[in-house]
């Protein structure tokens, strides 16, 4: 009779490649260093707290903090240290967790104050065998308000034989009398680039084959998770018996295919509306998730912003070859008010595909919705093209000059335009005069700073009137451009506040900016007291003023008015159109 081997249990890939030291742990650079120091210089703060997102290794790091700060080496006489050796019996007894001085606790299922209560009477006893009793506590924004205060007492004067390490995705909700007692690291999500390198070292130790543009969409799809990025690896490998290609975890993760994402875009903003449903269709029958193709639009969309804006941004390595020729090929072929446009109303199709009882259906028409209005021009350029080119009174042929100001009598009747019959999606804007038609007033441009500030007290705009009066120094003032200098007692957003209403009262960008270098001019109100005081000495001068003033002692000038002629009356002009010549007026 044989004896049967058992199968050794299968280990998933985040559990067994969990970092066991500080040289495993990839991504925390800072924290490492922070910490090196502290060891190395005998600075061991009593509390840490541990806050970032799921799966960057905040547990991990509490437990590699706890053998760090209880190794004693392999011939037992070490103390702290950076490099735990992972062969004593403290650091052997951490990281099969039955050590008896590290206690974890998880605040998610314990939240009461009862449990802390237990901490803090169990916190007088010194550890059995460790240097140090280590308390680890997870999600610790979940312990409640009276749990929290609790603690407070213990937690800013504990025993020396005691650290506490918190760990938290919610940094927020813990009170800010806690946050003040501990030592706070953020742990940062993992860059692209050191996770594909990071899990293709575990493949490769695993024998897997995984092509490299594979272990990039799993990366992605991590999003700074390592914990994550190693489920989905471990599921890829899976999926892929052991070789695993692009389109495996293409159809694993429902992403559609990043080559046919920049055709589908392109066709949608070409307005060839009927290939780029195909596509659609196309996609969705082959596994992808309507929600994702439209959040892959939405990243693409962000991303040839980045390369409109930064053409450099071509040249990281975590660009694929697709995204560096393609795309910085349609970021040039497309405006900037295209770019912000296209994500707007992507964003907004995204929430409607996520909640639509037909997703599919709800992707075709955000993507319909987005042909059709990705060539429309922005309110301001319809109003720059009306100043600049004013329509005329009269109908077709009528050849009468426009009126005065630009302000004809037009219709405007916007005439949609079927997509690609153009060349692109397009609303064709059509001006056709029309008598019956309303009135265009174009709003007046204020031609100085005083004019602006004028605008602003119109407009019922009073605070910032009064701070562009009194606390602004004009430096540079032209049509559509505004440079100032700014007291410390104006608002710090003051000039995009002012650009912002501006370019909304006259249909027309302005630009205002800070000028803290060139001449300034006074103040507004510093100009008309300068102008008062002139009007008051030039008044003081005249003859007749100063005989006055000496005529009667302690007289002074109040107030400088400007005498306006009386204009004559209707029956006066009347009067005199009906005089004959040689006639006078009695």
């Amino acid at each position: 009779m044989t004896d049967t081997v058992q199968p050794t249990p299968y280990r998933v890939l985040a559990r067994k490649y969990r970092p066991t030291d500080f040289a495993t742990l990839i991504g925390q650079d800072a924290m490492v260093r922070t910490l090196t120091n502290a060891i190395a210089s005998g600075r061991l703060a009593h509390a840490f707290v541990l806050t970032g997102v799921r799966g960057v290794g905040k547990t991990t790091t509490a437990r590699i903090i706890a053998r760090a700060l209880n190794c004693i080496g392999p011939d037992g006489q070490g103390g702290p240290t950076i490099d735990p050796c992972g062969q004593c019996e403290h650091c052997r007894a951490i990281a099969e967790d039955r050590h008896v001085d590290i206690l974890e606790m998880d605040a998610a299922s314990r939240t009461g104050v009862n449990d802390i209560r237990e901490i803090i009477e169990s916190v007088r006893y010194r550890p059995t065998s460790a240097r140090f009793k280590v308390y680890i506590i997870d999600e610790v924004h979940m312990l409640s308000t009276a749990a929290f205060n609790a603690l407070l007492k213990t937690l800013e004067e504990p025993p020396e034989h005691v650290k506490f390490i918190f760990a938290t995705t919610e940094i927020r909700k813990i009170p800010v009398t806690v946050l003040s007692r501990c030592q706070r690291f953020d742990l940062r999500r993992v860059e692209m680039e050191v996770l594909t390198k990071h899990f293709a070292a575990i493949a490769d130790t695993e024998g897997a084959e995984i092509e490299p543009a594979a272990l990039r969409l799993i990366a992605r799809a991590a999003d700074g998770s390592v914990r994550d990025g190693l489920s989905l690896l471990d599921q890829a490998i899976s999926h892929g018996a052991g070789l695993v290609s692009e389109a495996q975890v293409r159809d694993m993760l429902g992403l559609a295919d990043r080559a046919r994402v920049f055709d589908l875009f392109e066709l949608v903003m070409k307005g060839q509306m009927a290939p780029a449903l195909d596509l659609l269709a196309e996609q969705y029958a082959l596994g992808a998730d309507p929600a994702v193709v439209v959040q892959d639009m939405l990243e693409l969309a962000h991303w040839l912003t980045r390369l409109k804006i930064t053409p450099d941004a071509a040249d990281s390595s975590a660009a694929s070859e697709t995204e560096k020729v393609k795309g910085t090929q349609m970021a040039g072929d497309l405006s900037m008010a295209q770019l912000t446009r296209t994500w707007q109303m992507l964003l907004k199709g995204l929430a409607e595909v996520r909640s639509a009882p037909n997703p599919l259906q709800a992707a075709e028409m955000s993507l319909v919705r987005l042909a059709y209005v990705a060539d429309l021009p922005s309110p301001a350029d319809l109003i720059q093209q009306l100043r600049d080119n004013p329509p005329s009174p009269r109908g077709p042929g009528g050849g009468g000059a426009p009126a005065p100001g630009g302000g004809g009598t037009v219709a405007l009747s916007t005439q949609m335009v079927s997509p690609g019959s153009m060349g692109g999606p397009s609303a064709a804007l059509k001006m056709e005069p029309a008598l019956a038609a309303q009135p265009i007033h174009l709003p007046a441009m204020p031609a100085s700073f005083a004019e602006v500030v004028a605008l602003f007290s119109e407009k019922r705009e009073g605070v910032l009137a009064v701070h562009l009066r009194n606390q602004v120094n004009p430096v540079k003032f032209e049509a559509g451009r505004i440079e100032f200098r700014p007291h410390k007692s104006a608002p710090h957003d003051l000039a995009p506040r002012v650009s912002r209403l501006l370019s909304e009262w006259t249909g027309r960008r302005w630009t205002v900016t800070v000028n803290l270098t060139d001449p300034a001019d006074p103040t507004l109100s510093e100009q008309e007291a300068l102008a008062e005081h002139k009007r008051r000495e030039d008044a003081a001068n005249h003859p007749l003023v100063r005989a006055v003033l000496d005529a009667f002692p302690g007289a002074a000038i109040e107030i400088v008015r400007d005498l306006v002629e009386a204009e004559p009356e209707e029956s006066d002009l009347a009067f005199d159109a009906d005089l004959t010549p040689g006639e006078e007026e009695l």
